[in-house]
């Protein structure tokens, strides 16, 4: 289609030649540059290869094993039906951001918007979430297998699970919500304040939409990190094969599921069906958490 068009519009096409060959020329003249640009490149090849690799070896091997005993809604060692786990998957992701979200926002919104600027506590705040951020998820989880499951007395529980998440994910959601919010323009506030309205309206009605896209962002990051998470579950949560009824009742997530089937040793092309389900399963929450963002941004460009 480009060499068409081209060729209707010559000028057009000695403009891109001639573009071109500048390049070229500035090429020869840096020839650093073209090596940090080819290094570039191949990166970007290796990294987009080594996913497209890793997806088509699990589907190549998952698919085949899929069955439609492994949706049974009772988990049996005939069927390891997954449809349990899949449950549990959800209450665990809704729980948790229920949790975590309005605890990051806030926090964030109260850093960026009502603490002084340079403010010791703020600083302090961002060096523990940075800190909290690259802590193993094992640590995260023998801390919760000791205090809600020990101190607390909640046992193995889907909600010392959640809120051990809660707190693995909160960092993620902290910082993200406040770069976006430092990156919404303060001719935004001066124009809102001018009008006469208050900090608290200016907030909800004028910084936190233009914000809207960037806090997504990190919420489904961490939705990601729920949905992917066995090390912190496995002490907390445990790994019972049923449903759990309440939130107080033991349960395992589809990662906690997958880690049971190759760790058993006998069932490892359902593990591998697993992976797929869970696979599908993340990029699912993903596309619908970027069609959300996607929105949100058209909005805003409206």
């Amino acid at each position: 289609m480009e060499k068409t068009m081209y060729a209707k519009f010559p000028k057009m096409q000695a403009i891109n030649r001639r573009g071109f060959v500048q390049k070229l020329r500035e090429y020869k003249k840096h020839p650093f540059s073209l090596l940090t640009y080819l290094l570039v490149c191949i990166a970007a090849l290796l990294t987009v290869g080594v996913l497209l690799s890793l997806i088509v070896y699990v589907l190549v091997r998952g698919i085949p094993a899929l069955d439609l005993e492994m949706f049974s809604l009772e988990y049996t060692s005939d069927n390891q039906s997954m449809l349990p786990a899949i449950i549990n998957t959800l209450t665990v992701v809704i729980v948790t951001l229920l949790f975590a979200v309005p605890i990051g926002v806030f926090s964030a919104i109260y850093m960026t918007e009502y603490a002084k600027r340079g403010s010791k506590l703020v600083k302090l705040v961002r060096m523990t979430t940075e800190t909290l951020s690259g802590i193993p998820s094992i640590v995260y989880g023998l801390f919760g297998a000791i205090f809600f499951n020990g101190v607390l007395g909640w046992g193995y529980s889907l909600l010392s699970g959640v809120c051990t998440l809660a707190i693995m994910i909160l960092p993620v959601i902290m910082r993200t919500t406040e770069e976006s919010l430092i990156a919404v323009p303060d001719t935004f506030r001066e124009g809102s304040f001018g009008l006469g309205a208050g900090r608290l309206r200016t907030v909800f009605k004028i910084v936190l939409p233009s914000a809207a896209p960037g806090i997504l962002s990190g919420i489904i990051l961490s939705i990601g990190s729920i949905i992917g998470e066995a090390a912190a579950l496995i002490y907390t949560a445990g790994t019972v094969t049923g449903i759990a009824e309440s939130v107080m009742d033991p349960g395992r997530t589809l990662a906690i599921h997958m880690y049971a089937q190759t760790n058993e040793g006998w069932y490892e092309e359902q593990a591998f069906a697993t992976a797929v389900v869970l696979l599908a399963f993340s990029l699912l929450m993903n596309a619908l958490s970027g069609l959300l963002v996607k929105k949100l941004g058209n909005k805003e460009m409206k």
